[in-house]
């Protein structure tokens, strides 16, 4: 039996990779245990990246219970989760692989966010305290060819590129809806400037001047409540409310049904850890035609032209574009939508994400 030590954060918040953690603690592993270090240094989005008492205590604690799971049961292998291109994280991870790395036989390093070794090769701080918690790591798993190469940069003995993938809920059939009524766009995420929300709402602006039936549903929290202020005065000094609804933090059904009343996934990103977007595998799974960016592995998720848009990151006018064609064609979004599902089920369901994890834990 090979003991892994597994450090990382599950839900909440339900970000795509808190909820991909907790779906590979999930799998059934032929002679593998995972014992698992819950981080939760946030318990909501807005709390990412700042600093309090708790956070402190915690990351000591974090430290400590990897200490005892390496002696008192034997784990030689170090699975942990790099931060993105954010200053805090990263000094966390200083910390805690800076304490711990070196007890570890294999360390192997998941880059659910991207953008590390850009971070590190700008940064003032003296390279040496970064090669020593992210250099010459074992195994760097990333999740596209098209995602920053962080593991290479930073030395990693072997890299590899391993999709998420999820389980399917979708029980229905992609349906034609008539081009003549209202079409949803469906946009879920992190409410925040850098996942593309006051693009969208720009690209609203100019839609309604097509006089087209549309209606744009947004699903998640705020990152803070100065920029919920900033999109709520957007919406208002443009006329927008007719056509803009909030749904709030959905999981489970309730979010199952939204995904199967809709007619469009928008998903406009430029997020700087952006590194694949778990909510592009969910609108596929749903069958619904995806309008989204050519940003970091979007393009190794949406087949351009076939299961969806892709359009340059933060321009409106090919955003607007794309959304109009689809808002009059029910049938080009109906063979979008099932290219989207058939792409889904053939590469990013959850069996083929956790054997591929497997082997990678298998892997001396």
């Amino acid at each position: 039996m090979k003991n892994i030590v597994f450090v990382g954060q599950t839900p909440p918040p339900y970000g795509g990779q808190s909820i991909m953690i907790a779906k590979i603690l999930e799998g059934q592993y032929d002679g593998i245990k995972l014992f698992h270090v819950k981080m939760s240094f946030s318990k909501e989005m807005d709390e990412i990246g700042r600093v309090n008492f708790y956070k402190i205590i915690h990351l000591i604690q974090i430290i400590l219970r990897i200490y005892v799971i390496r002696i008192f049961k034997n784990a030689t292998v170090l699975y942990y989760p790099p931060a993105g291109p954010d200053r805090v994280p990263i000094i966390r991870d200083l910390i805690i692989l800076g304490s711990t790395r070196w007890l570890f036989k294999k360390v192997i390093f998941h880059f659910h966010a991207g953008g590390l070794s850009e971070f590190v090769f700008k940064s003032r701080l003296p390279r040496f305290f970064y090669m020593l918690a992210y250099s010459d790591v074992d195994c760097a798993i990333l999740l596209s060819e098209f995602n920053p190469h962080d593991g290479k940069n930073l030395n990693a003995k072997r890299e590899v590129i391993i999709p998420y993938g999820i389980e399917d809920n979708f029980r229905g059939s992609a349906t034609l809806r008539p081009n003549d009524t209202l079409v949803t766009i469906l946009f879920v995420g992190v409410i925040k400037e850098s996942k593309g929300v006051l693009i969208l709402l720009e690209a609203c602006e100019k839609l309604k001047l097509f006089r087209l039936k549309f209606q744009i549903e947004i699903m998640g929290k705020f990152e803070s409540k100065e920029f919920e202020n900033r999109v709520k005065n957007f919406i208002q000094d443009h006329q927008l409310e007719d056509y803009v609804l909030f749904l709030g933090v959905l999981s489970g059904d309730p979010k199952f049904r939204i995904f199967s009343d809709t007619d469009i996934f928008c998903f406009p990103t430029f997020f700087e850890a952006e590194t694949f977007g778990v909510v592009l595998l969910e609108a596929m799974q749903f069958a619904l035609p995806v309008v989204a960016t050519t940003w970091r592995g979007i393009p190794s998720v949406v087949k351009n032209g076939e299961s969806g848009f892709l359009v340059k990151p933060r321009n409106v006018d090919e955003l607007v574009d794309k959304l109009k064609i689809l808002i009059l064609d029910s049938s080009l979004r109906q063979k979008m939508g099932e290219a989207g599902r058939n792409h889904f089920l053939d590469n990013f369901t959850l069996v083929k994400f956790q054997k591929n994890m497997e082997e990678i834990f298998k892997t001396p």
